[in-house]
């Protein structure tokens, strides 16, 4: 298996840390898009900017083939805190690679560099680097402004580190693999009144408790237990004083499941409870819901070509082949529903080690052993489904 030499290694490494200590959120990642399109360019792709906003598309052709790739990497950051304490943390309070698109870029980066100067493929590689992964749809933008379209691929496939595989451990799934997500506000309208004369108001206080309590009933008695799903009250927002019954009350929710007929059923029951709860309480309730990602759900064929790949190059310890489903959400599910392929994740790492806090944390970091991994994998990838001899 082809591999990155030690020094590629470390310079990428650094690479890394540079894009770790410049984080950039949602649709604003223009230093680290600016950083991509240099580098591709640099070492021979044809690079279009501007796709989704900063998104960037890095074009290589070799041979007559008509065949065509696609591998997908995301680049923005969040609105954390940074608790690493390491010597390469965030410059930019409040934002930091709390997800490890640092090292997802890094890693894709890696991969075309040594296919661009040692590469032996036949066809067409797209490498898509993409905004706004976390909550702002980016893979949606880059869509809408014609990106298969404009680069279209036979299969696409996209990898994303995940705390508790060990490190460099490479876990495939076929068929639903990550959740979709929705969210919704419901605000309970009623009478506001004296907290000593509850019977001269309409108390939403308890209408929303006693809504908070039955919403838990949408999972563990409406759907199949053998469908995963979510259905959680992040936030609820009534009242400043305790002596004062106030006119309305506000409710945060986060709706999850992998499986569109559950999704749509989850919602329906939803709304249900919502109206009902509110009627009996003589409250009068507003719903706002807001669809977000789809379920992502891997194609059983890309898949299988995937997980060939992995157990030709890696050791079957390294290789996992039906992980467990997700219950968090990723965008990359919309171009799956466009173009057939592979969503898979590589360990960053278990108990103790370097990598093992989970995404999301101010005190997360990218195992930087994961980019020679990584690019190692996407290097045998396209080699292999763009072989010259592949049929």
């Amino acid at each position: 298996m082809e591999r990155l030499s030690d020094q590629a290694v470390q310079e990428f490494v650094a690479l890394r840390r540079d894009i770790h200590q410049h984080p950039e959120l949602a649709f604003d990642e223009h230093r680290t898009s600016a950083l991509v399109a240099q580098k591709l360019a640099h070492w021979g792709f044809a690079v279009t900017t501007g796709l989704g906003g900063t998104g960037v598309v890095g074009q290589l052709r070799r041979g007559d083939a008509n065949r065509t790739l696609g591998l997908r990497a995301d680049m923005d950051a969040l609105p954390i805190v940074e608790a690493t304490g390491a010597d390469w943390s965030s410059h930019h309070h409040g934002v930091m690679h709390a997800c490890g698109h640092d090292g997802h870029t890094t890693m894709l980066l890696a991969a075309a560099h040594h296919l661009a100067t040692q590469g032996n493929f036949d066809g067409t590689l797209n490498l898509i680097f993409q905004p706004a992964e976390e909550g702002g749809g980016g893979a949606l933008k880059m869509m809408e402004d014609g990106l298969f379209e404009r680069f279209p691929c036979d299969a696409i496939f996209a990898m994303h580190n995940m705390p508790g595989f060990a490190q460099g451990q490479l876990v495939f799934r076929s068929g639903p693999t990550m959740a979709s997500s929705d969210y919704a506000t419901v605000t309970l309208h009623g009478q506001g009144g004296h907290g000593a004369m509850p019977h001269k108001a309409t108390d939403v206080v308890v209408a929303a408790a006693s809504l908070i309590l039955a919403l838990q009933t949408v999972v563990s008695r409406h759907v199949d237990p053998l469908q995963p799903a979510v259905v959680t009250v992040g936030a609820v927002h009534a009242g400043q004083a305790n002596n004062v019954i106030p006119a309305s009350a506000r409710l945060e929710l986060s709706v999850r499941a992998l499986d569109p007929q559950v999704r749509s059923s989850v919602e329906q029951r939803i709304r249900e409870l919502v109206r009902l709860q509110a009627e009996s309480f003589g409250v009068r309730a507003e719903l706002d819901w807001r669809p977000g990602y789809a379920v992502l759900v891997n194609d059983a064929q890309q898949t299988a070509r995937a997980l060939a790949v992995a157990q030709a190059h890696f050791p079957p310890q390294q290789v996992v082949a039906q992980g467990p489903m997700l219950t968090g959400s990723e965008d990359f599910a919309f171009m799956l529903e466009r173009v057939p392929g592979s969503y898979l994740f590589i360990g960053n790492g278990t108990g103790q080690e370097p990598g093992a806090c989970m995404v999301h944390n101010p005190a997360y970091d990218f195992n930087d052993h994961n980019i020679a991994t990584g690019a190692a994998y996407w290097i045998a990838l396209v080699n292999e489904l763009l072989s010259p001899t592949h049929p």
